[in-house]
């Protein structure tokens, strides 16, 4: 085992239809939305003891030590973008989360591995308002306030076997 891998919870978000709402917006109104998600996230992930890994143009990736706290902070990432949906009717910004822990690679201020592979392809299946989590996440949460829904095993682009996604129930009005 190579040095400085630890058990790391990996959060990824992406804006949903980023592309397309770049070509409807223009370049200034999408840099003015992308900078509401950022502040958005970033205050969730201060909150939850989460760190920022890195920008990846239209979502966040970040990691966190515990699996409960990444879980409340996707939770709250959601609940944050409901009320600003609500207060902002005419932009929404609907943002996917996937989920998933292993033992990353540390290297170059980012991290590297099948669990950060992983919780990308995790992050794409997920639809806009839905946060989805590999098995791993239900298992290291149990006995936790939280309410996973089975989605069933999925084979995901890339990974030799399939894995079983839960979806996390959040309190927010689905916009």
């Amino acid at each position: 085992v190579g040095t400085g891998q630890a058990l790391r919870i990996i959060l990824v978000t992406d804006v949903e239809g980023s592309t397309a709402l770049l070509q409807r917006l223009g370049d200034e109104k999408s840099h003015e939305i992308l900078r509401i998600h950022n502040a958005l996230i970033r205050d969730c992930l201060s909150r939850h003891d989460g760190t920022e890994v890195t920008h990846t143009g239209d979502g966040i990736e970040a990691s966190f030590h515990s699996a409960s706290s990444a879980v409340a902070c996707a939770v709250a990432i959601q609940q944050a973008f409901a009320q600003h949906n609500r207060e902002h009717p005419d932009g929404p910004i609907r943002v996917r989360i996937g989920l998933n822990a292993g033992e990353p690679i540390p290297m170059e201020g980012r991290l590297f591995g099948t669990a950060v592979h992983t919780a990308f392809r995790i992050c794409t299946r997920a639809r806009h308002e839905q946060i989805l989590a590999s098995d791993v996440i239900r298992q290291l949460t149990a006995g936790k306030a939280f309410n996973f829904v089975d989605r069933g095993r999925v084979s995901l682009k890339g990974l030799m076997r399939p894995v079983r996604l839960y979806e996390v129930q959040w309190q927010g009005d689905r916009v």
